[in-house]
């Protein structure tokens, strides 16, 4: 009787030990930027599901990076902005995924022209992302334009509330900054693009994949596989944009199919390669690259 209870545990324990454990669940956080959109792609289309990744939909960059920074996330994207902050705090953290480079996809938009801006004397509204990029994009908007001893008011929100906002006092000097696809519906409510990252800002813009090195080293796998189906969305993207847009439509608010093909020339991806110029640029950034997949 012993004997067969023996062998009926060494043989449990013999084929538990062979049977391949489960990933653990990663969960990593995105906003709505179509540089992320490969991501819901992954999605929808299943894929994330038998890699036990969990993707959490946030509206604002900020509030991305406090989810993280909360331990409600493992993993987030965001830019160099954040990294910069968070990495502050844990040295450990290191961009691991590259998705693309903004190329007119962050905006400066407001409804006064630059050079009215410049003359005007009355205090300018500026509504922004405070802890964000959106910040960042603003410093270097006003330094290149002579507008830092102008009378500004920042208000601190986030882009699904900048969104709303209407050009209801057009005599009101008002500057937005915010990023595509939020400027479609701010362009339709009275408000022009006056700067992006395309021509006009001297600052260029990485989106990527961030997280802690134990972090990295804990779901190694998991990552290495989410890279690959990132890349296989991106590849489904160049080849059918149509399919893919309505595939990606619930999380890119109210745009049309035209407005999508529009905002995708205002980004770069470099999922594969990365140009000598932005390696240059991310190296005198300080920006690494040695956790990248």
């Amino acid at each position: 009787m012993f004997r067969r209870i023996f062998l009926f545990l060494s043989f449990t324990l013999l084929f538990s030990s062979c049977s391949p454990t489960e990933n653990k669940q990663l969960k990593i956080s995105a906003t709505t930027w179509i540089g992320y959109s490969p991501l819901y792609y992954a999605k929808e289309k299943g894929w994330l599901k038998p890699l036990n990744i969990k993707l959490l939909h946030v509206s604002s960059l900020s509030e991305n990076m406090y989810l993280y920074e909360a331990g409600n996330a493992d993993a987030y994207v965001g830019t160099q902005y954040e990294y910069g902050v968070l990495s502050k705090k844990d040295p450990s953290l290191l961009p691991i995924m590259l998705f693309d480079r903004s190329y007119g996809g962050d905006i400066v938009m407001s409804n006064f022209s630059i050079s009215k801006l410049q003359n005007t004397k009355d205090p300018i509204d500026a509504y922004l992302e405070m802890d964000s990029i959106n910040n960042t994009l603003f410093k270097d908007f006003i330094q290149k334009y002579e507008l830092k001893n102008k009378d500004i008011n920042y208000i601190n929100r986030d882009q699904a509330y900048i969104s709303t906002l209407k050009n209801k006092n057009p005599k009101k000097p008002t500057i937005i900054v915010t990023y595509i696809p939020y400027d479609t519906k701010l362009e339709k409510n009275g408000f022009k693009n006056i700067a992006s990252t395309k021509t006009d800002l001297d600052l260029f813009v990485i989106d990527a994949l961030f997280t802690k090195e134990k972090t990295l080293h804990e779901h190694k796998e998991q990552f290495v596989e989410l890279k690959k189906l990132v890349d296989r969305a991106i590849k489904s993207l160049k080849k059918d944009p149509k399919e893919f847009y309505n595939t990606v439509k619930p999380y890119i608010l109210d745009v049309s199919y035209e407005s999508f093909e529009k905002d995708l020339d205002n980004i770069i991806w470099i999922n594969k390669e990365i140009s000598e110029e932005l390696k240059q640029n991310m190296k005198e950034s300080f920006y690494p690259m040695g956790g990248l997949i």
